[in-house]
């Protein structure tokens, strides 16, 4: 039953890397972790769900934001190492900044800048 999880190169830590992308406008709106349970959670449940290593648990994407992403594919790269998935943005943020997606910062002049702005304050967000 597991043998699709098996193909994976997950790495030491058990986890594989997740760019995410905007279906539709196929923006980049961020990257995260997967492990196998959260992959399963996600291809089950159609609601991206990532591992946290920074709380080292689970997280479902909106779970305290209300910002929900639901999925609409999963795919794999070449070297079975890196997955992409395809999401429909819930509320049209996905960063914990308060802004559309995570790549809001600009190399320009040695220094990074910031080049998207808030739509909702974090603080708003995360009560």
């Amino acid at each position: 039953m597991s043998a699709w999880l098996d193909k994976i190169k997950w790495n030491d830590d058990g986890l594989v890397p997740v760019v995410v992308q905007e279906a539709g406008s196929r923006q980049v709106l961020m990257h995260a972790w997967m492990n196998r349970e959260a992959l399963e959670l996600t291809s089950k449940n159609k609601k991206a769900t990532y591992w946290s290593r920074s709380r080292n648990s689970l997280w479902l994407k909106g779970e305290s934001s209300g910002h929900f992403q639901t999925v609409e594919s999963i795919q794999l790269d070449c070297d079975y190492d890196t997955l992409l998935l395809t999401v429909k943005q819930e509320g049209g943020i996905a960063c914990h900044t308060g802004r559309h997606h995570c790549f809001f910062m600009t190399l320009e002049d040695e220094d990074w800048k910031a080049n998207e702005e808030i739509l909702k304050n974090p603080e708003d967000i995360y009560k």
